[in-house]
Parts: C-alpha cells; structure tokens; sequence
C-alpha cells in the first residue's frame, strides 16, 4: 500500500466518523517556543490549552513534522529521520477512550478491500499505563484483545504531557509483532524492534500544574472536558503495509535514495559507509525539500540554518559516495516532489521556487566544499603527524571565516577521522572577529577621531541642524576642527581635516544614500574641499575635506555650498531605488523586501530578498512598470509622522534599520510610500529614465540589482546601440536576428571544444598500457608514477589512473598520476583491492603527495583525488607516493 494511499484511508476513516479534516500546517511553527513543528499535535495546542476555539469538536489530519536532535544519527540506524509525517484524530472535549480505542482498532483489523489496513489480530498488542484499568477494560472487554496481550507500563513510556503547564495524561500504544526473526517473544516490555509501534492513544484526562519533566509533575485535577490526541507514524506504517525492514525502504523515501544510488554507481546493501550516506541522503533531501516547499530559505540562523545544514550534509555525503563535483540536487528534489507531491499537492505546484532555492544553495556549498575539504585534510594529516587528536580552533576558524566551511561539518567530519576540535580556542576567535567588525563599521564613521573627543564636541555643540531637505546652502558657525584626530585651534593650507558646523546643508552617508560633496569657505577667506560626511556619533555632522587655500580657523563664520549636480544626481537615483523596490514587489509579492542600497550619482544598487534568481522576463517587466510610472510625473512628497502613524499609512520600512518615535516618509504618488530619510527628486518625471543593467545573488535568499538613472542610462543606451549595430555589420545580420546568429557559433564552438576533449582524452588513455608495462617493483607493489602533459584535466587524470590499475590485475598496484590542468596540480591515487589489503589506502597516499604540492586531498581507499599551489613540486610529490609505498 503506497504511502499517499495509508494517508487517504486514514483522512476518510474519520472523516466518515464526523471529523474534520484539516490541511497539515506550515513546518513554520506558530508556537514562538519551536522553531518548527516536530509533533503531529503542535498545531492543535492552543485548543487543548482553551488558548482558541477549535473548528470541531473532532479533527483529523496528517502533519508535516521535522525533528533535528538527533540528525548525527541520521543515516547510521534504519530509525532515526528528520522528517515524518504524522497521521492523528483529535476529539476536542467530545469523545474519550471509549471511542478512541475501538476507533483505532477497528481501522487497523479492517479488510483492506473495506477501507482499513488490514492488520491480522492475532499480531497486536496494547500497553496501558499501570493504573489505566479504564483502558485496560475497554482493550479487553470492548474490543476483544486477550489479557495476556495488554501489558501495563509506567509514566516513561505510558504518561503523556506538553512539558508546559497545562492538559496532560495516560496513553495507550498499539503494537505491531514483527515475527520470531525480528527478535525475542515477551510483548513490547521485552523487545520494541520486534514489537513495533503503530499508533500511540493519549488521553487528555487531567490539569497539570507544574511539569518539571516527562515523568516529574504535579496534577492539580481532572478537566471538565476531557480530549484525545492520537499519532501514527505514517511512515512507519508504511515499512510494515509495504513488507520492508525499514522507513528507508518505503516508497516516499526509497524513490530518492535509489536515485541517488543510481546517480552515484553505487549500490544499497553492498557497503555499510555507503548506505548511510545513502541514507543521509534521501532523508535530508525530503525534509529539505518540504522546508523549503514551507517557504523557508537557507541562511546562518534559526530555521534557515536547520535548512542549510541539512542541505549541506546532502551535498557532503552524495561527496562521499562519489559525486565529485557533479550536481544532483535537482534531480533528487524532483524525486522528493515526485513522492510526496500527492499528499502535498503544492509541492508540485511550486516545484520552481523549491528547485531554485535548492539548486542555488548546492551551487554556493560545492564552491566551499572543494577548498575547504582539502584545507581539512591538511590540517587532519598535520595532526595526525604530530601524533595529536586535537584538530586546532585556529584551524577550525581558518575554515570557517576563509573558506565558508561551516563550523558543524569541520567536527563532524573530525569525529569521523577520530578527531576531537579545539571548539572553546574557536569560539574565543569568532568573538574576536565579531569585535573586530563592529571597531571595522565604526571606524567608516569616526575615522582616525576619539570618540571621547567627538562626544565633548556634541556637548559643547549640540545637535548639528540639518538644512539639507530644503537648501543646497547655508550660512553657519565653525564649532569644531580635527587634525588628525585632536581638537585644534587653526589648520593651514593642505591640511586634512574634520569640520564641524552648528548647521549644515551637507547629506551625511546613511539610509544607502553617499554623502554630499562640496565647498566650505570661511570668514577669514580659507576655503575647504569636502569630499565626505559622516555622523559618528547620533547628533553630530562631521564633514571631511582639505584645506584648499588660506587657514582655517576654529569660530570662523561660514559659507557651506554643496555640489549641486552630483545631489541632483544622488536624489534621482534615490528616488529610482524607491520605485524599483515598489515594482519588484509588485512582480514578486511583499516578500521581495528591501535588504540594502547604495544611491550613488547616475547609479543605484537594490538588494532584496527573494529565494532565487529573478526570471529576465521579471527584471524587463519591473523596469518598464516603473519607466511608465516616470511618464506619468508623480509628485514626490515628504511628511514627519509617529511610527504608529506611519504604519498605518503603509510605509515599508527597511529590514534592520532602527526608527524613532518621529519618522520621515517620503510618498511617490499613490506609487510608493516608505520610511526614508534620505533627499529625493520633487516629481518622478526628474528621473528620466531607467535602465535595469541585471541581478546577482549576494547572499543566500539576497538579491542584488544594478541600475542607472538619467543621462547614465541614456548614455548606456547609446552605447549599446552602437555595439548592437557593429556586430550586426561585422556578422552580416539584422539586428533581429544576432541572439540566433550568436547563439548558433556559440553552440559551434562548443561542439569544437568537446571534440578537443574526447582527442586529448584518448590521447592520454592510450599511453595506458604503456604505463602499465613500465611498472616497477616497490616492495612487493606494481607502483606506476606518471606526470601528464599540461591541459589534461582532473576527469582525465581519474580516468587513465583507473584504466593503468585496471590492467595490473592479480597483484597489489598502486598508479599514481599528476598533471597540471589550470594552472594548479592536480594528483590522483589509485589502489587495487590487492594493495588495500597490504593496508595501502589511496587516501593517505594522496595526501602525502598533496602535501608536497602545498595543498591537500582525500578520496576513498581505491580512489582519491588532491592538489596544491606548487607545480614544480610534482616531481617530488610523486617520489613522496613512491618512498611511502616502499615504507608501507
């Protein structure tokens, strides 16, 4: 029975008996407590705590569920995964045991032809707890199950609560008797792998007080309403409904993990570390899978991070079975859709956005893999050589600050090499970085100033008055001047310094906006060059500049003008990032919110959140939306309210950034309306044109598009009318028809380049035989050292080191082949299974080599690949393999 079928046989068992059926809920847990659901009742909480009204007073469902404590185990026992779907009948203060029972047995005894899963009677088994004999009455005399069949057991295993205050009480299990083979007679006391678990029955009987642990709490009384809360492990009942040892084995599960058998040559059964990994494989795939089907994406924090990392470990372990650099993802995440698509009809539905986020994050974890597995290495072999069992924190956080290597994989993959990491050396490190950063962000606001001498500047000053919004120039008072940090009286001509005025027309960098450019000129006829503005501290303007001509003198009056153009400029595409940030919300749904700018003269950067890469057809729409919007000459306004006020209104606000009581919001039209306090053209006509140059990710789940506004974009056009009219002349076309007439040579030229590739690959494998005639004697192993010619490649090098072993059959061999394919040598390893058991492992010796390169590696026992940063090292690399065999 496949498993969409036992979901469908539940849903309308009850649904026949008076329950609702409820849609399973978001993995996105409601509950602030979860950060996702990882029990098939989670979402009926708030009923059982009166918390909300129920829908029903019978419910029925099946609930994504996913359960991360344990995913170290994952792959390495048949039991654990971490995600399961969780089928349950709910009874909100309506029926109790009396129904629930006969209710559970009925559906499981039931003749698959009417409706029910067809369990055999004499292979069940209940528990109760010790002093449920309300349960044990209706197990026995209700139901028919003989005595000796009901087993009674204590608040471990039968006792049931939320560990929170609240309804709680005894359960009922049902238990399914697998056979003699599975394991001992006795009932589920004596053995839980023969009997299994099918359904577990809690009934929701009395108010807890005080629950200080599963089997520690006070029971404060009976409840006036009394609930049933029932889970049965769908893919459990699957193992057993579909005659299989295991959950890995049911159809769901089994489509993704013999794909990735398939993808991989490997088979399931035939090598214990590769059937976890197998494992590993096709479990993370579903669960990752359904999280992000769940609209979660993966980042460095919460329920993002559950997703990257078990994405992760997907990409690590298809490694290990072999992938190489190989992409498989997507083909695994259509397996995943494939199996669960029928219970979870969206999945299909949204089968793009879940390949985008799924294939993005593999593409991003594969670039960090290669560098940072074979930094690993070298620091496991550096380790193993001073005979030490500690990888260092220094180590570890080289990995991961560098190399994107995340700190959980590094003591993972530690763990498997009998290695422990020094983890308090490595936090100590990544605190430091994080001081590091916040000094870093502050030094672009305060420069090389104290900050003590800047808080007494904004004492003896007060808050600077911006005049900016309506002016482009003020009259003012010098109340501060910095050379090199101190306080100073005068600065003469050419002197670099910091200007402090009680008000001023200059913009300071904030809000994604650069800051103003411009002239000072003072009383006693000095005049400043300002070429920045900061404000390091709240309140206080700091204007940066050169003395261009006389002395500049501390109480001076002053003139401050600003650049008028490059304002205009600034405010155009200001006010461009505005309407853009409103179009891809427009095409994409609220969820494309702003994450970042950069307003620069003729030019603006948006980044946004969105899941993955946005389509052409997006971007061109986005941009003729807002360019139809310019014609129509909105009028570009701005108004201070209270944040409550302006929330009502509907102006977006910028993730992370921190408001005041009093806002500012700027208003396009009916257009746009956003928290800003930046400076902004006065009709969205001023901007004339926009052109959208692209969009690239920086950053899981971040997007970033470049764009150009004004004479910028003009220019750009003209400039690209000209390219497209030159090619047009040089390949003798239409300007209609270059994309075909490109794409046509491009495709030409790859065919060319591939049948460059299979010439130099044959090229490299004929010499094999050669290689392997010129064999020499090692101690005992046909030892074959080879330097390819430059350009042959890592595949290629694979290749002939596998033809040469395979031509030195009876004997233990070891080849050993180094080329330079892009400038960086590559060295495989590979070992017979003769060699194996003379104890040479391909692993090791490649890593002897890798170390001579400057670099590092690992692999397989028969097959393993390395490099480094030193080609002419290669000669030596190759005597380093040979002098460890001769050792061996």
């Amino acid at each position: 029975m496949e498993s969409a079928e036992i979901a469908r046989r539940f849903l309308r068992f009850f649904e026949e008996r008076g329950h609702k059926v409820v849609p399973s809920a978001s993995l996105i847990a409601e509950d602030p407590t979860l950060l996702l659901v990882n029990a098939g009742m989670v979402p009926f909480k708030p009923y059982f705590l009166g918390q909300r009204k129920p829908p029903g007073p019978r419910a029925t469902s099946v609930q994504k569920c996913i359960r991360t404590p344990d995913i170290d185990e994952v792959g390495k026992t048949t039991r654990h995964a971490t995600f399961f779907q969780m089928l349950g009948n709910f009874s909100f203060g309506d029926y109790f045991k009396e129904l629930a029972i006969p209710f559970a047995w009925e559906l499981l005894t039931s003749s698959e032809a009417d409706g029910g899963f067809g369990f055999p009677e004499g292979r069940l088994w209940a528990t109760v707890y010790h002093d449920d004999d309300e349960a044990f009455r209706i197990w026995r005399d209700k139901v028919g199950l003989p005595e000796d069949r009901i087993q009674r057991r204590g608040l471990a295993d039968n006792y049931w609560n939320m560990g929170v205050p609240g309804p709680g009480g005894p359960c009922s299990e049902i238990y399914y008797d697998r056979g003699p083979e599975y394991g001992k007679e006795g009932g589920p006391v004596a053995d839980e792998d023969r009997y299994l678990e099918v359904w577990n029955l809690v009934f929701m009987q009395y108010q807890l007080s005080t629950v200080r642990s599963k089997v520690d709490f006070d029971v404060q009384g009976e409840l006036p309403a009394k609930n049933i809360d029932t889970g049965m492990g769908l893919e459990r009942m699957a193992a057993i409904l579909q005659g299989v040892d295991n959950i890995y084995e049911v159809d769901t599960m089994w489509r993704i993990l013999d794909l990735a058998a398939d993808l991989t040559k490997t088979k399931y059964g035939r090598d214990a570390r590769n059937d976890v990994s197998l494992r590993v494989v096709a479990d993370h795939m579903r669960s990752g899978t359904m999280m992000v089907g769940d609209g979660i994406v993966p980042s460095n924090e919460g329920r993002g991070y559950v997703l990257r990392r078990i994405l992760r470990r997907s990409i690590r372990h298809l490694r290990l079975l072999g992938a190489g650099d190989e992409r498989y993802l997507h083909e695994l995440t259509d397996a995943a859709i494939e199996g669960m698509g029928e219970t979870f009809p969206g999945l299909r539905a949204d089968a793009a956005h879940i390949h985008t986020v799924i294939d993005a994050e593999e593409q991003s974890f594969l670039a960090t893999l290669r560098t940072g597995t074979a930094i690993f290495d070298a620091s496991v072999e550096e380790a193993k050589r001073r005979k030490d069992t500690v990888v260092s924190g220094a180590q570890a956080f080289t990995l991961h600050d560098t190399y994107g290597f995340p700190i959980d994989l590094t003591l993972e993959m530690a763990a498997e090499q009998g290695l422990s990491v020094d983890e308090s050396e490595f936090r100590r490190l990544m605190d430091e970085q994080r001081q590091r950063a916040k000094a870093d962000a502050a030094a672009k606001k305060t420069g090389n100033l104290d900050v003590s001498v800047l808080g007494e500047m904004l004492e003896r000053a007060g808050t600077i008055t911006f005049t900016g919004y309506d002016s482009v120039e003020a009259e003012a008072r010098v109340v501060g001047l910095l050379v090199g940090g101190a306080n100073v009286p005068s600065a003469g001509e050419g002197s670099e310094v910091e200007v402090v005025l009680d008000r001023t027309p200059f913009y300071a960098e904030g809000g994604g906006q650069l800051a103003d450019q411009g002239t000072i000129r003072l009383s006693g006829g000095a005049e400043i060059e300002i070429l920045d503005v900061q404000t390091p501290l709240a309140g206080l303007i700091v204007h940066r500049g050169r003395v261009r001509r006389g002395e500049a003198q501390a109480g001076d009056t002053a003139f401050a003008q600003i650049d008028v153009e490059r304002r205009r400029a600034i405010s155009r595409s200001h006010t461009a990032t505005h309407m853009v940030h409103r179009g891809f919300r427009n095409a994409l749904g609220e969820s494309a919110a702003q994450a970042g700018s950069e307003n620069a003269p003729g030019r603006f950067r948006f980044d946004f959140t969105a899941a993955g890469a946005v389509p052409p057809s997006v971007l061109r729409d986005v941009e003729a939306e807002v360019n139809a919007t310019l014609i129509d000459d909105l009028g570009v306004h701005a108004s201070v309210h209270s944040i409550d006020e302006a929330r009502k209104m509907g102006a977006l606000a910028l993730f992370g950034e921190k408001y005041g009581s009093e806002v500012r919001v700027v208003e396009i039209g009916d257009y746009s309306r956003e928290l800003c306090g930046g400076t902004h053209v006065a009709r969205s006509g001023q901007l004339g044109l926009i052109k959208v140059l692209g969009e690239q990710s920086i950053g899981a789940g971040v997007r970033r598009v470049e764009a150009l506004v004004g004479m910028d974009a003009f220019k750009f056009l003209a400039r690209e009318n000209v390219l497209v009219a030159q090619l047009a002349e040089q390949l003798k076309t239409r300007r209609e028809d270059l994309p075909e007439r490109v794409s046509g040579l491009v495709t030409r030229l790859r065919e060319a380049e591939k049948e460059l590739e299979r010439i130099r690959s044959r090229q490299v494998l004929e010499i094999a035989g050669e290689l392997a005639g010129g064999a020499q004697d090692v101690g005992g192993v046909a030892f074959v050292s080879h330097r390819a010619p430059g350009g042959v490649g890592a595949d290629d090098l694979r290749r002939l080191a596998v033809d040469v072993r395979g031509r030195l059959t009876g004997r233990p061999s070891v080849v050993v082949v180094a080329g330079v394919p892009k400038d960086r040598p590559v060295v495989v390893v590979a070992v017979s299974d003769e060699g194996r058991a003379r104890g040479l492992r391909a692993g090791a010796l490649v890593g002897v080599a890798a170390k001579a390169l400057g670099g590092g590696g690992g692999g397989k026992d028969d097959l393993a690949q390395g490099g480094g940063v030193n080609p002419e090292a290669i000669g030596e690399a190759l005597a380093a393999v040979r002098r460890a065999v001769g050792s061996a």
